[in-house]
C-alpha cells in the first residue's frame, strides 16, 4: 500500500498536454479511488463503438493519435522518472472539451529510475494489448507499452476492438486482418468503412503500418516512442515492412502461456473487459472514464 501511494503520489506531479491530470486519491468502502480532472467528452472507445455519438473524422482520429503518441513520449522520456502506463487502450484515452486525446487511468503504471532495468510483475492489463514477452516474463518495459499503443492505433483506425466477436473466427484477431490487407496490398481498405472514402489517404496507410510495425511480436524490432512521433509528424520515413519481417511479428495471442481458452473465451464475451490482474485487487484498477 505504501509503494501504491508513492507511486501514485508521483504520477499526481505528471504535468503533459496530453496526460489526464491526477488530482490525488482517496478512500471510499476501503476501496482506492483515483481522482483526475474531469475531461467533459469522456473516453475515446465511446466514440469508435458507441453508435449513439458522432462519427468521429479522420482529422481528429489522427490529432488524438498524435497527442496520445506524444504524451506516451513524455512518459517514457520526458520526466524526471521512466514512467511504464501499462494498459493502453482507447477506454484509457480522455478527451477534452476540444476532442484533444488525453491518456489516463495510471492505476497499473510503473515508474522507474532512467537506466535501471525493469522487475517483474504480475501480468496485468487488458487481454489483446498484452505484448508477448510481457506475458511470459512479466516485465513491463516501454516497448510493451508500444505494443499496446500499435494495438491502439488500429483500433483507431479500423474502429474494431482488438479481439472483436462481433466477426468472423478467421477476422477476429485486428492485428492479423490488418495484416493480411497488408499482404494484399489493401491496408487502407482496413480503416473505419463508416469514414466512406473522406480521409487522406497516405495517412491511414500511415498509421496502418505504424500499428502493425508498434506490435510486432519481436520487441526488439518496435520502434521507440521518439520514433513513432517522428513517424507521425512525417520527420521520418517509416520501415517498408516486408512480408518476411512481418511473417516473425504475427500477434499469435492464442498461441502462448496457455491463452488458448481464455482468448476464445474471451471472444464471447464483451472485449472490453478482458482486465488480467491475476493478484491485483479490482479496487486499485481506475475504469478509464
Amino acid at each position: 500500500m505504501r509503494e501504491f501511494v508513492a507511486e501514485i503520489t508521483s504520477v499526481g506531479r505528471l504535468r503533459h498536454r496530453n496526460i489526464v491530470p491526477l488530482l490525488g486519491y482517496c478512500r471510499r468502502k476501503g476501496e482506492l479511488l483515483l481522482v483526475y480532472d474531469y475531461m467533459s467528452n469522456g473516453s475515446l472507445d465511446h466514440f469508435l463503438f458507441d453508435p449513439n455519438k458522432p462519427l468521429l473524422s479522420w482529422s481528429q482520429r489522427f490529432q488524438i493519435i498524435k497527442g496520445v503518441a506524444s504524451g506516451l513520449l513524455y512518459l517514457h522520456e520526458g520526466w524526471e522518472q521512466l514512467v511504464v502506463h501499462r494498459d493502453v487502450k482507447s477506454s484509457n484515452v480522455l478527451l477534452d472539451s476540444e476532442m484533444n486525446g488525453r491518456l489516463g487511468d495510471f492505476g497499473l503504471a510503473r515508474l522507474y529510475d532512467h537506466g535501471t532495468a525493469p522487475q517483474t510483475t504480475h501480468i496485468v492489463g487488458t487481454l489483446g494489448y498484452l505484448a508477448p514477452e510481457f506475458a511470459k516474463t512479466g516485465k513491463a518495459t516501454t516497448a510493451t507499452d508500444v505494443y499496446a499503443f500499435g494495438v491502439f492505433l488500429l483500433e483507431v483506425a479500423c474502429a474494431r476492438r482488438p479481439i472483436d466477436p462481433r466477426v468472423s473466427p478467421a477476422d477476429l484477431n485486428l492485428f492479423d486482418w490488418v495484416l493480411d490487407h497488408l499482404r494484399q496490398g489493401a491496408v487502407v481498405e482496413a480503416v473505419d468503412p463508416r469514414l466512406e472514402g473522406d480521409y487522406a489517404a497516405e495517412e491511414v496507410e500511415l498509421v496502418m503500418k505504424l500499428g502493425l510495425l508498434c506490435a510486432h511480436a519481436m520487441a526488439v524490432a518496435r520502434p521507440s516512442m521518439r520514433q513513432v512521433v517522428r513517424f507521425l509528424d512525417r520527420d521520418m520515413e517509416i520501415p517498408e515492412l516486408t512480408p518476411d519481417y512481418m511473417n516473425m511479428g504475427m500477434s499469435g495471442l492464442d498461441h502462448f502461456m496457455g491463452f488458448d481458452e481464455y482468448f476464445m473465451s474471451y471472444a464471447t464475451t464483451s472485449s472490453n473487459q478482458g482486465f488480467l490482474h491475476s493478484s491485483v485487487p479490482e479496487s486499485l484498477l481506475s475504469v478509464g472514464r
